[in-house]
C-alpha cells in the first residue's frame, strides 16, 4: 500500500524531479483534465470534490511516509489546484496555457486563504487546499482576462 500511495501522492513520481517538482507535477493534471471536460457539470462538481477528498488522503499518508510536512515530493495537490484551475472552461490550447501559468502563479504567491491553509493547516488538508484556493482563483482570473472571446 506504500508504493501505490507514494506513486499516486508524487504524481507518478514527478515529484522526484530535482528542479520545480510542483510544475512537473502540475503536467500529471493533463490527461485527467481532458477526462473531466467530457463530463456534465454536475457531474464534474462530484469527480473534483472526490478527487479532492482522495488528493487530502494521499497527501495525509505520504507525508506520514516521507516524515516531512508537504514535502515537494507529493504533487497530488498540484493535480488537484490544476484541476480547480481549468474546472468547467472551454479549453483551448492557448486557455490551457494561461490556466497553467496562472496556477502556477497564484500557487506560488499563495493569496488569502491559500496562506492560511499552506501555514496553519496540518495534514493532508493543509498540502491540498492551499492549491486549491490557488487553482480557484487561476479559474476566476482567466475567466476575467477571457471575457468575450
Amino acid at each position: 500500500m506504500r508504493g501505490l500511495i507514494l506513486f499516486l501522492a508524487t504524481g507518478a513520481y514527478l515529484g522526484y524531479a530535482p528542479v520545480a517538482s510542483g510544475t512537473f507535477g502540475s503536467l500529471a493534471a493533463l490527461p485527467l483534465i481532458f477526462v473531466f471536460a467530457t463530463l456534465a457539470p454536475a457531474v464534474q462538481l462530484v469527480a473534483l470534490g472526490v478527487f479532492i477528498g482522495a488528493a487530502c488522503w494521499l497527501a495525509g499518508a505520504a507525508e506520514g511516509y516521507l516524515g516531512e510536512h508537504d514535502s515537494g515530493k507529493i504533487v497530488i495537490d498540484e493535480v488537484a489546484g490544476f484541476l480547480c484551475a481549468t474546472a468547467w472552461l472551454d479549453l483551448t490550447p492557448s486557455r490551457l496555457l494561461l490556466a497553467f501559468a496562472l496556477f502556477r502563479l497564484f500557487d506560488i504567491l499563495k493569496p488569502p486563504p491559500a496562506r492560511y491553509f499552506d501555514r496553519q493547516v496540518a495534514g493532508g488538508l493543509g498540502v491540498v487546499f492551499d492549491d486549491v484556493v490557488a487553482g480557484l482563483y487561476a479559474n476566476l482570473a482567466l475567466r476575467l482576462l477571457t471575457i468575450g472571446t
